[in-house]
């Protein structure tokens, strides 16, 4: 019995270590989605309290059609109202006689408002699709916030009971949320900044992701060229799962492979095929790679004191295109970027004084929108990085990424012997090449005897 429950231990803790290992981010290991309800004021059946989600991650934001939280009530609450969100279910409401509950689900999902509805029903931080940008790429918009009023519920700090189960969908899987936690009271301050007043009771929960819990495959994948060598390195056969997506008509209206269609068919110039579905099943372009966004690494030029290289990102999916996208790389000689063309640029630095990680993104209302596959669906932009002599080298793939994110997830990248290498540089040398110079040198022996 004393060694079932020590292996039941052992378990237990490798369950815990695995689970928080997955969430982990080494380009951002505080990135996290925090939501926290204010009390605002009680009522007399329960209580008013203001919802707000931030999102400290700096790199991953939450696209179209947006968040949807959740969570399951400790008791038998209702939701008298909401302003600034609505409930996707009302629920069983018929044991009310006189005053209906907006929803009385146990477990409520609730999802931001669209733009443009009518003032009366917003509120600050509200009402944006459920659109949250990244924290490091626009601050004031990775917050969004609703009111909402509890009924059959506590009134006080010591009777009310949190709310457990939370659930974040961000559109998709990927977030995994903690338990809710009381905290000091939040704190506010009048216009002036001449009267501070506090919630009446605060607790917060934190929500982290997992690219693994949000896909089996990876979303993305990375190509290289170079100008001194002309080979090619694309991504890699399948790198996002070739049999992963939903099939559709290819050329000729015949079926090609699963889940795509040929650029050139008749079928992806046809209405409605950018029309996303309501599953969010995705449309893909028939590629060797079968991933919906490619980035493209090509080491264009070489100055004595300079160098530059070109980014290129491409849409393959006919049903989504990317609004406030961001591209995260992580590359040595990023601490001594000149100049960005065409894109953004922010040094990420979650370790200090190691500069080897930096975000692009769009320029605001000329770039920051990735277009759906088609003759539209890429951005591009140059990078001039000035060279460290201690440091700089055209060999050994030097000159490429480590990692590349879009959207804040890693894209697959090609196998390091494939890099373009220097014209001057010796190919990797392989069992049968070396079995082959040592008969040349055996045979050369053989004839000058």
């Amino acid at each position: 019995m004393e060694e079932l429950r020590k292996s039941m231990f052992v378990a237990l803790i490798l369950a815990v270590i695995c689970s928080v290992a997955v969430a982990y981010d080494p380009l951002d290991p505080t990135g996290n989605i925090t939501i926290k309800w204010d009390i605002q004021s009680w009522t007399p059946d329960g209580y008013v309290a203001m919802v707000a989600m931030n999102n400290y991650q700096q790199y991953r934001q939450i696209m179209a059609p947006g968040w949807t939280l959740g969570w399951s009530w400790a008791k038998k609450e209702v939701i008298w109202s909401i302003v600034g969100a609505q409930a996707t279910e009302q629920g069983d409401c018929s044991k009310f006689k006189g005053g209906i509950p907006h929803c009385c689900k146990h477990t409520p999902s609730v999802v931001d408002l669209l733009p443009g509805v009518p003032y009366n029903q917003q509120i600050a931080n509200c009402c944006r699709g459920g659109v949250i940008s990244a924290y490091g790429q626009d601050p004031a918009g990775s917050l969004s916030a609703f009111q909402v009023s509890v009924g059959l519920a506590g009134t006080t700090n010591k009777t009310v009971k949190l709310p457990k189960n939370f659930t974040l969908m961000g559109p998709g899987l990927g977030y995994t949320c903690g338990p809710a936690t009381i905290v000091p009271s939040t704190v506010y301050w009048s216009a002036d900044h001449r009267r501070k007043t506090q919630a009446l009771m605060t607790w917060t929960v934190t929500c982290t992701y997992s690219q693994q819990l949000a896909s089996r495959y990876p979303t993305c994948c990375v190509s290289f060229s170079s100008f001194y060598n002309s080979t090619i390195v694309p991504c890699a056969k399948c790198a996002c799962g070739c049999g992963a997506h939903k099939s559709m008509g290819g050329r000729g209206g015949k079926s090609h492979s699963d889940g795509c269609i040929m650029g050139d068919s008749k079928r992806a110039l046809t209405p409605g095929v950018n029309t996303p579905k309501k599953d969010g099943a995705q449309l893909l372009q028939c590629t060797n790679h079968m991933c919906p966004i490619r980035v493209h690494w090509h080491v264009k030029l070489n100055y004595k004191d300079y160098w530059r290289a070109k980014i290129a990102v491409t849409n393959f999916n006919y049903r989504m295109n990317y609004t406030q996208w961001t591209l995260v790389a992580q590359h040595p000689n990023l601490n001594n970027v000149t100049e960005v063309f065409s894109f953004q640029y922010k040094p990420l630095l979650p370790y200090g004084n190691i500069n080897d990680t930096g975000m692009f993104y769009g320029l605001k209302l000329y770039n920051d929108l990735l277009m759906e596959a088609g003759p539209f669906g890429n951005v591009q932009s140059e990078v001039l990085m000035r060279k460290d002599d201690r440091t700089f080298t055209f060999s050994q793939g030097w000159a490429f990424p480590r990692k590349i994110y879009f959207n804040g997830d890693e894209c697959k990248m090609p196998p390091p012997d494939s890099y373009p290498y220097l014209p001057n540089s010796a190919p990797l040398v392989t069992p049968r090449s070396l079995i082959t110079a040592a008969s040349a040198c055996l045979l050369v022996l053989l004839l000058v005897a």
